[in-house]
């Protein structure tokens, strides 16, 4: 069996539990070494065969998961966040189902959790936002025609923007272009829940120059929107006194 397991955004501890009992029974990792936590490995029993994908080819992890099966061991694929979100798997899936291998998902933490974990931050507050974009901009690898940044930027929503640290000019530009005004409010936090993390306030008009003075350059969420300052949202129905649930009748 091929486990393809989330390790979470970066803090070993995030990791769910079944996530962690995987790590300990698997007698395969083949893990995400660019950007998973090395610290989850530590998880991994003594007699475990752990390869580092980043050197790898989906043909040669391919390879290594079919033998595996051939000899009747599990194996974990360990990526960053969630799986399901920028993880490559589908491909890796096919490849599996090609070959008549069983496989399992495994969900984990993506980074933009990890990232309003960090600030504190609710992304749909009453009266803001009520949606979370989670995006990336276009850059080696093509999104498709009607998913331009400038495009979702027109609904103002809450908007996530991945794997685009490097183009900020350019990621404010289409932003504005979809009609954020510039002084919108936005974030850069730099490997959420890593010991190392860095989270920096400003707006989409400064993006880039706060990217420049912080020296971040990758690794790094992008967060845009009016929830990021939370001063202009209404309390939640759902606590209010006049409000009547299956649970709690309305206060006088």
């Amino acid at each position: 069996m091929v486990y393809f397991v989330g390790a979470g955004c970066g803090a070993a501890d995030l990791i769910t539990v079944r996530g962690m009992r995987l790590l300990k029974q698997a007698q395969i990792i083949i893990y995400a070494g660019s950007l998973v936590n090395p610290e989850l490995l530590s998880y991994a029993s003594d007699n475990c065969e752990i390869h580092n994908s980043a050197l790898l080819t989906l043909e040669e992890v391919i390879d290594l998961m079919v033998q595996a099966h051939e000899e009747h061991k599990d194996v974990v694929r360990l990526h960053t966040g969630d799986p399901s979100l920028y993880g490559a798997v589908r491909e890796q899936m096919d490849e599996l189902d090609k070959q008549g291998i069983s496989y399992e998902s495994c969900p984990g933490v993506s980074a933009c959790f990890g990232a309003a974990a960090s600030l504190n931050l609710e992304f749909t507050l009453p009266e803001v936002s009520q949606t979370l974009i989670l995006t990336r901009l276009e850059g080696k690898t093509k999104v498709p025609e009607w998913e331009k940044i400038e495009d979702l930027a027109a609904h103002k929503a809450s908007m996530a923007i991945y794997l685009s640290t490097g183009m900020l000019e350019k990621l404010s530009a289409k932003l504005v272009s979809g009609g954020y005004p510039l002084e919108t409010p936005a974030a850069i936090v730099y490997k959420a829940t890593w010991p190392e993390e860095k989270s920096c306030l400003c707006t989409i008009e400064t993006l880039a120059q706060t990217a420049e003075r912080e020296n971040i350059t990758k690794t790094a969420v992008i967060l845009i929107g009016d929830c990021l300052t939370h001063s202009k949202y209404e309390r939640s129905r759902l606590y209010a006194p006049d409000f009547e649930t299956e649970f709690r009748g309305k206060r006088e």
